[in-house]
């Protein structure tokens, strides 16, 4: 058998495209046009002592909605739109834990006619790169029946100034 270093470049791969796309790599601050801080608490760890990673999943979505909220485009208890989640993905690339505050950065990738794809960045306070970096996709739809709509006007304003060049 031969390693793929010692493989022809004219060679075909058996190697799916999906194990060689490049690794993906903690990202900058600059990265993210706004920051929101958050506490680590002492139930986050887990038994390997560091935080355990469903954690970022919810530290995603209190990033955006706390955002939104404080922007006043999101009502979570009687706005008419409102955001579900239909894909979430993360990569890890260093450990957090408690007691320890995170930076999350957020951004927005794809601003669509209903969905948006927000993208988060976790730093430990001061880090200069991530210690993990994911996203989420929101579509945003009626409250009582459930249907797509479009962003609401007020919120797309909000989202248009944290869309990142890609």
């Amino acid at each position: 058998m031969t390693s793929p270093a010692s493989t022809s470049p004219s060679a075909p791969s058996s190697t799916p495209a999906s194990v060689t796309q490049a690794r993906p790599a903690p990202q900058p601050r600059s990265a993210y046009p706004v920051f929101r801080p958050i506490t680590t608490r002492w139930s986050d760890n887990d038994v390997y002592g560091h935080v355990n990673n469903v954690v970022y999943y919810s530290w995603f979505d209190t990033a955006v909605n706390a955002h939104l909220i404080d922007k006043g485009v999101l009502d979570i208890h009687a706005g008419e739109t409102i955001g579900l989640v239909i894909e979430t993905q993360c990569n890890y690339f260093a450990p957090l834990a408690f007691p320890q505050t995170v930076e999350a950065g957020i951004r927005v990738a794809r601003l669509g006619g209903s969905s948006v794809r927000y993208e988060v960045g976790l730093f430990a306070q001061g880090e200069a790169l991530s210690a993990a970096a994911g996203h989420f996709i929101h579509v945003y739809v009626d409250r009582a029946t459930r249907r797509p709509v479009p962003v609401p006007d007020a919120l797309r304003k909000v989202l248009q100034a944290l869309v990142v060049a890609g």
